[in-house]
């Protein structure tokens, strides 16, 4: 883990990260998308089914696929952050972050002190450290909490100024919803490409990372207009596309000569 560079190297070196994202809990497919060459990839136990039992496996799993492994943790709550810290997370996303409080509390739950309250503990991950793992650390432990909330807007620079932040990612989803739009991406509306515009500006005025999820076809436009940390694909989403393509072209082309064989 000290020979690959983490995600706060890579910010700190001005680099655009892109990221593969897990809602399966499968070893396999989380192997699959860390070799596909993703700088990070998240565990998502918020939504999808991934359990913390589950996340033990998947973070060896990504390692061994040669990327960086984060979650995304079912709310803001410092218990659970820290023992998805302690199995080999490299950072947490926090969802449903509206105020200096609640970023406060973030900040708290994945820093040691004096920056913070995590509880000492790392059974799981300090052996993958060459030396102390409270010094890695604190150099290396992403802190992301989300701003997907007009709320959140409202209060975005105070949000930000909180010591400890390393980036926001942005959900497209519950930020649409809150501004009163179907959930998802909707670029087309004003609303939405301001709240974007404006959590950009605020990153960029704060020195914080911009992160979102998103997909392929979207991320060169997420990148143009200054987000640094893209998820752009998703393994639930990618296999059901993927599947519905290939019976697609089946059936397209199932009066056509072939040899029978699927290899």
């Amino acid at each position: 883990m000290n020979d690959t560079p983490s995600l706060r190297q890579l910010w700190d070196s001005g680099a655009t990260t892109r990221g593969g994202w897990l809602s399966i809990p499968s070893t396999v497919t989380a192997e699959a998308v860390a070799r596909a060459g993703f700088d990070y990839v998240c565990i998502d136990t918020q939504h999808g089914a991934i359990e913390y039992s589950d996340c033990v496996d998947l973070i060896q799993a990504v390692l061994l696929g040669g990327s960086r492994p984060i979650v995304r943790v079912p709310w803001n709550e410092q218990g659970i952050i820290g023992k998805m810290l302690d199995a080999g997370a490299q950072g947490a996303i926090v969802p449903m972050v509206n105020s200096v409080k609640e970023a406060e509390a973030v900040v708290r739950s994945c820093r040691y002190a004096p920056d913070g309250a995590r509880s000492y503990g790392p059974g799981l991950v300090a052996p993958r450290t060459d030396g102390d793992y409270v010094d890695w650390a604190r150099k290396n432990i992403a802190v992301i909490p989300m701003i997907e909330t007009v709320h959140a807007l409202e209060s975005i620079d105070e949000i930000l100024a909180v010591p400890g932040i390393d980036a926001v990612y942005v959900g497209p989803a519950d930020l649409s919803l809150t501004l009163g739009l179907p959930a998802g991406n909707n670029d087309d509306d004003e609303s939405f490409a301001a709240a974007l515009t404006t959590i950009v500006d605020a990153c960029e005025r704060a020195g914080v990372v911009a992160g979102i999820h998103a997909n392929g076809a979207l991320t060169a436009r997420r990148v143009a207009a200054g987000f640094r940390m893209v998820t752009v694909a998703a393994d639930a989403v990618v296999l059901r596309a993927g599947l519905a393509r290939e019976l697609a072209t089946s059936l397209e082309s199932d009066t056509a000569d072939g040899d029978g064989s699927l290899y």
